[in-house]
């Protein structure tokens, strides 16, 4: 099996091939391209897409799957991986597989900060006061399960797994201190610069082919969770005031 797969929902562009994948989404090899440059994901993409195909020696023909982040995220950036992805895919008669960005950063904490067994909290900074979060479990074979709902919502109202687990992302790196308010205990390990990784997408979506899970890309969606992209004058002299109480 071998999976394509797009993040541009952050401040990270990154494509991925998954590549010798077994017929239930383990295994393989990872090619990919990684890059943080805000505001350049439409001018890098495509070319990391073809960048990955090339080292692995592939065509977009011979892929099973394209992977997407799906959001949540940045609007424009979580926008932009769902319009490139169902351009290639429509062209080529690929599927889609939509994976959470949430999951994805989850995923990327396998390893390095969690291991089976162990409950990852992935955050990420939506601005306006508010943490998009999701909590996750990783199973027997290292792969991240949601333990519920993603929601966006102000840091102090989020609420920790219950028992040990670790904290990743951009929204503990900007809101620790009101993350703090609301849990129980504190992570038992922390990775405030864990960014979204494609390759990491890639292992999800390829476990999400191998149940049935992949859609037709005309009908891939992003998950935003919220709609309300800014603040109003108002609504930002407030929160203003609130952070400085």
């Amino acid at each position: 099996m071998h999976v394509l797969a797009l993040d541009t929902a952050t401040e990270a562009c990154s494509v991925a091939l998954l590549v010798g994948a077994t017929a239930d989404g383990r295994g393989g090899r990872v090619v990919e391209a990684f890059e943080v440059a805000p505001r350049r994901h439409a001018e890098l993409v495509l070319p990391m897409v073809e960048s990955v195909l090339a080292e692995a020696g592939l065509d977009l023909a011979a892929v099973d799957a394209i992977g997407v982040g799906r959001g949540p995220g940045a609007f424009t950036g979580v926008r932009l991986a769902i319009a490139i992805v169902q351009g290639l895919a429509l062209g080529a008669g690929k599927p889609v597989v939509p994976v959470s960005t949430l999951a994805t950063l989850a995923q990327g904490a396998v390893g390095r900060v969690a291991g089976p067994g162990e409950q990852v909290l992935a955050l990420i900074d939506a601005r306006m006061g508010e943490v998009y979060a999701g909590a996750f479990t990783v199973d027997d074979a290292g792969l991240v399960d949601p333990l519920g709902e993603e929601r966006v919502l102000p840091p102090a109202a989020v609420m920790a797994p219950a028992g040990d687990f670790v904290a990743v992302g951009s929204g503990w790196a900007a809101h620790r201190e009101s993350l703090r308010e609301g849990f129980q205990r504190e992570p038992v390990a922390a990775d405030p610069e864990a960014l979204p990784r494609a390759g990491d997408l890639a292992r999800l979506a390829a476990r999400a082919l191998a149940t049935g899970c992949a859609l037709d890309a005309a009908v891939a969606q992003p998950v935003y969770l919220r709609d309300k992209v800014a603040l109003t004058v108002d609504e930002q002299i407030a929160a203003r005031a609130a952070t400085e109480r």
